[in-house]
């Protein structure tokens, strides 16, 4: 299946409070769009990583993305090397994107800052022909790069190249982060709590999503930086809100 928008991050739930509001607006306009988690984050403190992998699933289907697959690679331990970039490659060519969604380019986990490196640099692998890989039936895969590749922003702020406008999306994304129920909002179990566990992490996310709204005169929006030089047809394709 050829995507229009690819979101490529480093664990289950990264999408989901990163730029799932971005994705459920395009697909909202009709584009096909999808995820690939890089692992099945089985480091994480609570949880296991079958479950993960349920909650995604679950995830999924509230944001009614069209694919959703895990690469399996090695949570915390993952390389910016030649084997994994050729399986962000082959991902890639597997999906066509126009466009790739990325980790934050820096974060307070390390696994965000070096999956950005990861991604942005297989996209780049992806558009050379030489560079060899196969379906899941052996067969040789066509080289295809990606239009952009656009960075969310995680925990750390960043100020956006641009933003998005999800106001219209904004209680999916909250609901589709809710899927993750043994990571957020879980101070009443018997597990380790964690930073992301608590009221007040999963209020930042809505704060930060408020706030980036704010800016451009909407209601929530999700932000995205760019290493590329953007460009628009019309002055008109802005959100032109009194601010």
């Amino acid at each position: 299946m050829k995507l229009d928008i690819l979101a490529i991050a480093a664990h289950p739930d990264d999408v989901e409070l990163s730029c799932a509001g971005t994705l459920m607006v395009h697909a909202k306009q009709g584009l096909k769009t999808g995820i690939v988690d890089l692992t099945r984050g089985e480091l994480g403190t609570r949880g296991t990583p079958d479950g993960r992998i349920l909650e995604a699933q679950e995830a999924c289907r509230v944001m009614g993305v069209d694919v959703r697959e895990n690469l399996g690679l090695a949570d915390g331990f993952f390389q910016n090397s030649r084997e994994d970039q050729l399986k962000v490659v082959a991902a890639i060519r597997k999906y066509r994107p126009d466009i790739v969604l990325a980790n934050a380019i820096d974060d307070r986990h390390p696994d965000h800052g070096r999956a950005a490196q990861l991604i942005k640099d297989s996209a780049f692998l992806a558009g050379l022909r030489k560079v060899e890989t196969f379906d899941e039936n052996g067969k040789p895969q066509a080289a295809w790069r990606p239009k952009q590749v656009y960075h969310f922003i995680q925990d750390r702020y960043f100020k956006p190249d641009f933003v998005v406008d999800i106001s219209e999306v904004i209680d999916l994304k909250l609901e589709a982060i809710r899927c993750f129920k043994t990571q957020f909002l879980a101070e009443k179990d018997h597990e380790p709590q964690t930073y992301i566990s608590s009221p007040e992490f999963f209020d930042s996310v809505v704060y930060r999503a408020k706030m980036l709204g704010k800016m451009v005169g909407v209601g929530y929006a999700e932000g995205f930086t760019s290493a590329k030089m953007l460009g628009v047809k019309s002055m008109m394709d802005f959100i032109n809100e009194t601010t």
